[in-house]
């Protein structure tokens, strides 16, 4: 009797205790955004237009590491004469867990000017692990590293940002996004500063107005250079940038968009 109860045990503990919190992955609701939407922008450089960038959600659902996700891709290129002082042309791409709002896999490929650089990255949730691979000309290197719970790469933690519940925050409430960057753990501190209307290439928006709290670094001048505005509805899209970097002002105008999955909202003339 006792050599059969002792495997019967065993399988139940197996079950309660492994199984059973395998998927520990969280549940976000998102009425934001969905498959096939597509927001293009235009790049300024000051009074230039420096660049076009394009980011868009594939039509079809992917699965990854056996979870549907959403293949979000950020496509930009300088054009014109901006292309002689310095050609661009970067892809970074998230597929992103439709349940989690959290990537399942991240790609880069970063073409600027003679530097080259492509990375695969594949997040393990359920072990909180990042296994990093960098090609190099004809060699690849693998390297893993620990992560935050529900980490996020810079592309997804943007469609993270779109799931909040903007109407039950105060001016200066703060949003904090962990993240896993340049084989680097982050933690990115928003705030919300309220609302205010931009006028944008695509029309006058009414919109959420946040910035983001830059770690010190070569690129952007100071820990407020950034500010980014939601349009203030259910889409919650980005439609203007703006940056105040060491070598001048950029700002990221929407121009174009479709298959937003609510209708956006202008302001009212």
């Amino acid at each position: 009797m006792m050599k059969k109860f002792f495997p019967v045990l065993i399988l139940i503990t197996l079950v309660i205790f492994g199984f059973a919190t395998k998927d520990s992955m969280r549940y976000l609701p998102n009425e934001s955004f969905g498959t096939g939407e597509v927001l293009k922008y235009k790049v300024h450089y000051g009074p230039i237009t420096a660049a076009e960038a394009v980011i868009n959600v594939s039509p079809e659902i992917h699965t990854v590491n056996n979870r549907p996700c959403y293949k979000a891709t950020v496509y930009g290129k300088t054009n014109g004469s901006f292309d002689l002082f310095i050609r661009i042309r970067d892809t970074w791409q998230s597929y992103i867990d439709t349940a989690a709002i959290v990537p399942q896999r991240s790609f880069r490929n970063i073409e600027e000017g003679n530097y080259r650089k492509h990375e695969t990255v594949d997040f393990d949730h359920y072990a909180n692990k990042a296994h990093v691979e960098k090609k190099k000309k004809s060699k690849r290197e693998r390297k893993t590293y620990k992560v935050s719970d529900n980490v996020q790469d810079i592309v997804s933690g943007f469609y993270y940002l779109r799931t909040l519940d903007f109407d039950n925050m105060h001016v200066g409430d703060k949003t904090t996004v962990q993240g896993f960057f340049d084989e680097e753990n982050f933690d990115m501190e928003v705030e919300y500063r309220g609302r205010e209307v931009v006028n944008t290439k695509a029309g006058t928006i009414r919109a959420i107005k946040l910035v983001p709290r830059m770690p010190k670094n070569d690129l952007f001048n100071g820990e407020n250079s950034i500010t980014v505005y939601l349009s203030d509805d259910k889409n919650k899209i980005p439609v203007l940038i703006q940056a105040e970097m060491f070598v001048g002002s950029v700002k990221i105008n929407l121009y174009d968009y479709k298959n937003l999955k609510n209708k956006l909202l202008f302001a009212s003339k």
